[in-house]
């Protein structure tokens, strides 16, 4: 079924978080391995707005279609990192903007040369170029979405679990655009393919894998991907990336994860 671009717009709205019962935190707080998860999440989700900034200049932005969803699918993932941002302040976790100030800054000269970097590529890639941000950003949809439901089965907390599986399910209908998206732009040519499979093979990394520090990224695969569970959700990630036009083979997920010392079984 084609995605409603235009639905998707209409009805799209915040995460819903101000009817959760936030003081459950003070009565069982999350633990310090669940709390860098959980801050790990919303530095990435506040950092949405600067992807957003690198699309702005690549062929993507001539699309109707597509800066119609970036633009919801920008304040949807604001409003998630506005929620995770509560939890931290419930346990007395930085998250307020000098905070995201911060995780900008740390970032240094790479976050001013994205925009940059994405100019190039487009310029090299042309039209292309979109099959690879689809197919990108489908790659981490379903990362978030398998991340966010690994996270509420690990803390084990009624009220963190809630509220994940509420952004997971906005996540849900991120994917739904990417994934329709890769298809539709990856069927028009082996080009464009074989781009795609090229930048995910040789450059694709964990979200937030590029903002981040790596002990953080490890920190928080090896807490929400490790064992068995965590390897049944790595390999339907990359069964879904395999069911894309041109990218039969592909296993960045699971390879991702034993690069840093995942367990997987």
């Amino acid at each position: 079924m084609p995605f409603d671009t235009e639905d998707y717009a209409k009805n799209s709205k915040p995460v819903k978080y101000d009817d959760l019962d936030f003081d459950a935190f003070d009565r069982q707080p999350l633990s310090p391995e669940t709390l860098r998860a959980v801050q790990y999440m919303c530095d990435v989700e506040y950092h949405t707005v600067c992807y957003l900034r690198d699309m702005l200049v690549t062929p993507s932005n001539r699309e109707p279609d597509v800066t119609t969803f970036m633009t919801m699918w920008n304040m949807e993932e604001f409003w998630h990192g506005a929620a995770l941002a509560e939890v931290l302040k419930r346990h007395g976790v930085p998250a307020d903007y000098g905070h995201i100030r911060f995780v900008r800054k740390r970032v240094g000269w790479k976050d001013k040369l994205d925009p940059i970097k994405h100019t190039l590529l487009a310029n090299f890639t042309g039209q292309d170029y979109v099959a690879v941000h689809m197919a990108w950003g489908a790659v981490n949809e379903w990362s978030a979405i398998a991340a966010y439901t690994r996270l509420a089965e690990v803390a084990n907390h009624s009220v963190l679990t809630q509220l994940l599986r509420r952004i997971a399910k906005q996540e849900t209908r991120h994917v739904a655009f990417y994934a329709t998206q890769a298809r539709k732009k990856l069927a028009l040519g082996s080009r464009a393919q074989r781009l795609a499979r090229f930048a995910l093979d040789k450059f694709w990394g964990p979200v937030g894998s590029g903002l981040m520090p790596e002990s953080e990224v490890r920190h928080v695969l090896r807490y929400v991907m490790n064992g068995e569970a965590g390897y049944v959700a790595a390999r339907k990630i990359d069964e879904s990336i395999q069911r894309l036009p041109g990218l039969t083979g592909l296993q960045i997920v699971e390879r991702s994860l034993l690069n840093r010392g995942v367990s997987v079984g």
